[in-house]
């Protein structure tokens, strides 16, 4: 089976090519776990990673011993005859190639940011076979500024505020018109080779670590949380459970974590006490994304996360000798 990742290299890529090449894990009495693939043997798979190295990463080092691992550096949007013939004899194509973030956008045009973020979705739809799999990431921040105590279900209409939040919903529009899974993620954290310290978790622990303080503006708003490690196996997930799934969005969160900015400072706090939290009236979220999220729909398909929110804060603690001798962003 052969799976093809655009923009493989980066933060979530590096964490699920790592997470496909570990291969199955089994239990005491022999059976197999979840995180693997249902209906294939570990050396039947063929991982093959498209990416332009944007940010000069070499996260994806230490695979190239392994023969199931295939790398090619090109741009995802700007297709040469090998990157196509890639998709082509894909059985699975996750388009990760993305300007992920509003800040990171508004440093291009509009054109740009369409071309990558939407452009390259239009041309894998149009290619898409019947038999291959599209799973594709996007986030709910489409969903804007949510009601205050409602939660977002996949039926809520989507509203997106920034650049960002747009192309990714017109993109989801052909994902799912081309039968594809859409996984709308909520803001994701925890360590991954191809290192983000910019969003909000990581961006967060980080802070109270190096500076001791931080200054809150719209301090209030709330959103959605999901360890990176429970993303790359909601990418199998889906897969295992893929015709039930198909021509359909998917929230992705930890329910336990629909968290105003605030709040997750005080969670943050229990773990660095001399964390200093100021709140200021001045200041604007670009995204001005502000909501709860339900997670029911693919909960109640039996997928369930094994990460929390501690788990990420006590992780960027340990791993801060190492964070602070580099900069991580997208920035």
């Amino acid at each position: 089976m052969k799976v093809v990742i655009t923009g493989g290299a980066g933060y979530i890529g590096s964490v699920l090519v790592d997470t496909l090449l570990k291969g199955p894990k089994y239990n005491d009495d022999g059976e197999l776990q979840e995180g693997w693939f249902d209906d294939i043997y570990e050396d039947e798979l063929e991982v093959v990673v498209i990416d332009n190295l944007l940010y000069k990463q070499n996260s994806l080092l230490p695979y190239f011993g392994d023969q199931r691992f295939r790398f090619v550096k090109a741009d995802a949007y700007e297709w040469s005859k090998e990157v196509e013939n890639h998709l082509k004899s894909a059985d699975v194509i996750i388009p990760l190639a993305c300007i992920v973030g509003a800040p990171a956008c508004d440093k291009l045009s509009e054109k740009e940011v369409t071309q990558i973020n939407y452009g390259q979705i239009l041309k894998i739809t149009k290619l898409l076979k019947p038999h291959q799999k599209l799973i594709y990431p996007t986030t709910n921040s489409g969903y804007g500024i949510g009601q205050d105590g409602v939660h977002c279900t996949e039926e809520t209409p989507l509203n997106p505020i920034s650049l960002y939040g747009k192309t990714k919903v017109f993109a989801e529009a052909d994902v799912l018109g081309a039968k594809g899974v859409s996984l709308r993620l909520a803001t994701v954290f925890g360590l991954s080779p191809r290192m983000r310290l910019d969003l909000l978790v990581n961006d967060f622990t980080y802070k109270a670590l190096r500076d001791k303080y931080i200054v809150l503006f719209e301090s209030h708003f709330k959103r959605n949380y999901i360890h990176i490690r429970d993303v790359a196996e909601a990418f199998i997930f889906v897969y295992n459970n893929y015709d039930k799934m198909k021509g359909q969005a998917y929230n992705v969160g930890l329910s336990s974590a629909n968290l105003s900015k605030i709040e997750l400072c005080g969670k943050i706090k229990n773990y660095i006490p001399n964390f200093h939290v100021v709140q200021s009236e001045i200041g604007k979220d670009p995204d001005q994304r502000n909501y709860i999220v339900s997670n029911q729909k693919l909960e109640k398909l039996g997928w369930k996360p094994k990460y929390s929110l501690d788990d990420g804060i006590q992780e960027i603690i340990k791993a801060y000798p190492m964070l602070e001798n580099n900069q991580y962003t997208n920035l």
